[in-house]
């Protein structure tokens, strides 16, 4: 998987950028809270990437921080929201603006962002406050913490891997969610997830 870019923004055209890295071109999409923050064209920028493979095509996406990036994976496991509408949501909401809304229910809010109808978002409402529920329940419903809670989550890691791989993203959740709940190594779930597949 591609996990990271380092390169020279040679392209600016929202929402796809183009960076040379070392002579090879990457197509990247991106959402504009990420664009607004590259710097101008033939500078040095760094994303944090997620690579998706599907069978007529093969994409990545870029997102200026990891805590973006985390969301994103987040989004596009909600039923009936693909890469494109996760994009539009993040450049419509910042992340922290995203979790108020679903926090407090704010389906107005999420009606807001181009493509989002009142059943998708309460769709996104439902869906995504069960994924960051722990850290509500907590007392610790803050970009920071909601993001910690995910990158740490080897469970999740595992399903946005077996996304990259192909899978789709409902198939993902049921592979891991078949898995011992005892396990915690990102590495060992992916596998099992695999061979289980194989059976």
């Amino acid at each position: 998987m591609i996990g990271r870019i380092v390169g020279t923004l040679v392209e600016k055209t929202p929402p796809e950028l183009l960076v040379d890295v070392n002579g090879v071109g990457y197509e990247i999409m991106a959402s504009m809270s990420t664009i607004y923050e590259l710097p101008s064209i033939g500078n040095v920028v760094t994303l944090h990437t997620h690579f998706q493979v599907k069978e007529d095509a093969q994409s990545l996406f870029g997102f200026a921080s990891k805590d973006e990036r985390a969301l994103f994976r987040i989004l596009i496991k909600v039923n009936g929201i693909g890469p494109k509408m996760a994009l539009s949501v993040l450049s419509s909401l910042n992340p922290a603006e995203l979790i108020t809304a679903v926090q407090e229910s704010q389906v107005d809010t999420l009606t807001k962002v181009p493509g989002v109808g009142k059943r998708t978002a309460e769709r996104l409402v439902v869906e995504l406050r069960d994924k960051l529920g722990t850290a509500a329940k907590q007392d610790l419903f803050s970009e920071r913490a909601v993001v910690a809670q995910v990158q740490a989550d080897p469970r999740q890691e595992a399903e946005a891997a077996l996304v990259a791989l192909g899978y789709k993203p409902q198939e993902a959740t049921k592979m891991i969610a078949k898995l011992p709940k005892d396990e915690s190594d990102c590495e060992a779930l992916i596998k099992a997830a695999l061979k289980s597949m194989l059976k």
